[in-house]
């Protein structure tokens, strides 16, 4: 795993948003990765996210065109939570240490996992924001984007917005199916020229929740597989949005309180405690 980062890399994210790593996994570990991913989006049989009955293709909250929606890629989350090969990679202090330096944090703590399946001939993915949605309201949230397979201008590749994480919101913004539908709320981007993303199976990138993105329509036969992980701040307090956390969980919190539950939000790298990784 290529995990060491240089100062100059640390730069380039922290002032554009995101940064793209070529070769990140050896093709040993990429192997393994999308023997584990793709046992784990077996065995949870469509079910989006563990304890609640929501399938792929629903409507969930965030996106209520099912039909539209269900043919942009299949979503399931927290996969580390069902599987125990999955648990292994997500809870990796390196790359827990590469999601902290970057943000310019002390401490991280997984928000959720996502597997995200484009499918032959799937929808766009308009330009959204991550972080609004959470349950925590922090411009340091970051999330990694594993490309298990080749991401590609024709199959779905992901785009940026470089350094719109310095000016966008915390403003929930539902996610439509017109690209530009982002840009009535921040009109100052719509002229700005996006950076394409592709990737060799194995490489991967990390955003910044706040930085716009969105990804092509597969135009293609074959299919576009990617593993992610998003990261909360150690730290962070929970703002009220119920977003990916069980009812349980949420019963027994209110605005304000730390969320530091690490059965739920594991904290997999702080430089307290594990310096040397």
């Amino acid at each position: 795993m290529k995990h060491q980062l240089s100062k100059e890399q640390i730069q380039y994210y922290q002032t554009n948003g995101f940064i793209i790593i070529d070769d990140f996994l050896s093709p040993d570990e990429l192997e393994h990765w999308r023997k584990a991913v793709t046992t784990a989006v077996k065995e949870r049989g469509g079910i989006k996210i563990p304890g609640k009955d929501i399938k792929t293709g629903e409507a969930d909250g965030i996106n209520e065109d099912a039909d539209y929606f269900g043919k942009v890629f299949d979503q399931l989350l927290n996969l580390w939570q069902t599987n125990e090969q999955v648990k292994k990679l997500m809870l990796d202090q390196r790359i827990g240490k590469m999601a902290a330096q970057l943000a310019g944090v002390d401490g991280i703590r997984i928000w959720h996992d996502q597997a995200l399946i484009k499918r032959p001939w799937a929808n766009p993915t308009a330009w959204h924001l991550d972080t609004p949605f959470w349950s925590f309201s922090d411009r340091r949230a970051i999330s990694i984007w594993i490309a298990l397979d080749n991401a590609t201008l024709e199959n779905g590749c992901l785009f940026f917005i470089p350094g719109s994480h310095l000016q966008t919101g915390f403003d929930k913004i539902t996610i439509g199916r017109n690209m530009d539908g982002l840009f009535s709320v921040y009109p100052q981007f719509i002229h700005t020229m996006p950076v394409a993303a592709p990737m060799k199976a194995g490489s991967c990138s990390f955003h910044n929740g706040l930085t716009i993105h969105g990804a092509n329509a597969n135009m293609t036969s074959g299919f576009r597989r990617a593993m992610t992980c998003s990261y909360m701040p150690d730290g962070s307090v929970f703002n009220g949005e119920p977003n990916i956390l069980p009812e349980a969980y949420l019963r027994n919190l209110k605005p304000g309180d730390i969320l530091n539950n690490n059965d739920q939000n594991p904290l997999i790298y702080h430089t307290s405690t594990m310096a040397n990784v």
